[in-house]
């Protein structure tokens, strides 16, 4: 059985299909992967041929921005203006020539990649689709409604009378219980999955027993695109960090060097990339900018975190995990060296948020895995009931 697997964005689009990807390349069917021209390198390098469908691009490997504040309606409109009718034009042609050239069973997607979703649907081949947007919230029905209509008319397709014509026949939906804004609930063909991050880390084995000597250890990151965008919070970050007596991963993304953080002292190892399992576990506490995928993963292990959301679904994601009271947020354009530090001792201690958490780790390690989601995408490619 062939297996179009596709995604819009950079690596927090990629990661969510991966699992799934790996999962029926190891039952033997054959898995290929269309994405911007900038990721078939990341692709490659994960095992998988990948063909280059265009959409959005990364920033310039040199390039670095300031911190902004955050403007949610902006936000928003970038996902209507240009994943949806920019990206999803560009894509819809392009992946849709590749399905009429290679006749997959199936097209699996990340949620944004709307144009993949289109071209699926005006070939008549089922597809799929991974929320990459945890809390969701995100997505405005109003603004992105229109640029899809056109897109779905350009593709002869007609136009969709639900509410939220975003998503496939199927959909997988890998986020912890409780984090999705239930105002913004998912369609009838949404199975909840377990979060693969499961796979690798055991949620028991995320961190270690916490006693008076354990020596505590902390995961930052800022993301992979971000961390190009955020000015000085790395510095501030790191200075609140090194008042402190623990241990501290941090990654900066492919694209920056860890000696633009200056020197560190030697608890504090600062990386290009590390993969996510690897980078939580053992950990304590996770610093980050809420990105979905990282907080994904951190509440599915049973961690608290801080959070300093800079755009995207970042500040909706961070909104869920207050209400759930697994996190701690903090605004990356104000926060001080001294507030990081007074925050990250006080959700290293036994702390509400850390309870919480384990809890939300406890009911996401029931759901289904990694291998039931394999189970039902070969069943919606063989025309059956997923």
């Amino acid at each position: 059985m062939r297996l179009l697997v596709t995604f819009a964005g950079g690596t927090g689009h990629f990661l969510p299909t991966l699992p799934y990807a790996r999962e029926l390349s190891g039952r033997g069917h054959e898995v290929r992967y269309a994405c911007q021209q900038a990721m078939l390198p990341v692709v490659e390098a994960a095992g998988f041929p990948a063909l280059d469908t265009g959409g959005a691009t990364l920033l310039p490997v040199d390039e670095r921005r300031p911190l902004t504040p955050v403007d949610r309606a902006h936000e928003q409109r970038v996902v209507a203006d240009f994943f949806v009718a920019r990206v999803g034009t560009e894509r819809a042609a392009r992946t849709r020539a590749l399905i009429a050239d290679w006749r997959p069973d199936l097209v699996l997607r990340d949620e944004m990649d709307v144009g993949a979703g289109v071209a699926a649907e005006a070939a008549g081949v089922p597809s799929a689709d991974v929320v990459v947007i945890a809390a969701g919230g995100f997505l405005d029905p109003g603004l992105v409604r229109p640029p899809l209509e056109q897109l779905r008319a350009r593709h002869g397709l007609a136009s969709d009378p639900g509410p939220r014509p975003l998503h496939g026949d199927l959909t997988l939906d890998p986020v912890p219980p409780g984090l999705r804004d239930p105002a913004d609930p998912l369609p009838g063909s949404a199975i909840a999955v377990r979060p693969p991050i499961l796979d690798d880390v055991a949620a028991s084995d995320a961190a270690p027993p916490v006693g008076p000597d354990t020596r505590r250890s902390i995961y930052l990151t800022l993301g992979t695109i971000f961390a190009q965008e955020s000015g000085d919070l790395f510095p501030r970050l790191l200075a609140g960090l090194r008042e402190l007596d623990v241990d501290v991963l941090v990654t900066v993304g492919r694209e920056l060097a860890p000696v633009e953080l200056g020197p560190q002292p030697a608890r504090i190892r600062v990386e290009r990339f590390v993969p996510l399992a690897e980078a939580l576990e053992g950990r304590h506490l996770v610093v980050s900018h809420a990105g979905s995928g990282t907080v994904l993963a951190t509440l599915a292990l049973g961690l608290p975190s801080v959070l300093l959301p800079m755009g995207a679904d970042q500040p909706w994601t961070a909104d869920r995990c207050r209400a759930l009271g697994v996190s701690r947020v903090l605004d990356p354009l104000s926060c001080t060296a001294a507030e990081v530090a007074t925050t990250v001792l006080e959700l290293l201690g036994d702390c509400p948020e850390q309870r919480r958490a384990r809890a939300v780790a406890r009911q996401a390690a029931q759901l289904p895995t990694t291998a039931d989601a394999a189970d039902l995408l070969l069943a919606l490619a063989r025309g059956g009931p997923a």
